[in-house]
């Protein structure tokens, strides 16, 4: 028996899913994880809506209020704001969204149907009427100019001092 030199090859040979359940959180098994919440603004366009305590009030520090009343009046303030936002989106989601589903609904189709045709239409006159514009300028606007022209051109102005 003496020293070997041969080395030895390890390898664990472990199912994908075995593999899996064993880094699962030790938590997942105890009970229920509370997953963080959707995003329901990943544009960020009510970023000027994330108003809190110290947005609104804030006391100097030349001027305290007692820690309690500081602490309760944060409570009261965070409570009444989500309660009066839960009720008020309780009571005016639903027909808002409704109302601005129709009014998107009809600016959609106004703007499908009507506007886009017209301004294709336009599109497509506008370099016959270019054309059209063109020669009454060149008939009637050029030559008036012209003339205005070459006879205001002759009138010389002098100014004196008295």
């Amino acid at each position: 028996m003496g020293l070997e030199k041969e080395k030895s090859d390890t390898s664990i040979i472990m199912d994908e899913d075995e593999f899996n359940r064993s880094i699962e959180p030790i938590l997942l098994k105890k009970g229920k994880v509370y997953t963080a919440a959707p995003d329901r603004d990943p544009n960020d366009i009510n970023a000027h809506l994330k108003v809190g305590f110290g947005d609104v009030i804030a006391e100097p520090i030349s001027t305290h209020s007692f820690d309690r009343v500081w602490i309760g009046s944060h409570a009261v303030f965070e409570l009444v704001k989500f309660i009066f936002y839960r009720l008020l989106t309780t009571l005016l989601a639903v027909p808002m969204a409704f109302i601005l589903g129709v009014v998107f609904g009809v600016l959609s189709c106004i703007h499908i149907w009507l506007v886009m045709p017209v301004i294709q239409s336009f599109m497509m006159l506008l370099p016959s009427v270019q054309v059209v514009w063109r020669s009454l300028t060149d008939m009637f606007i050029t030559p008036l100019f012209h003339s205005m022209g070459n006879s205001l051109s002759s009138i010389q102005v002098k100014t004196t001092n008295n």
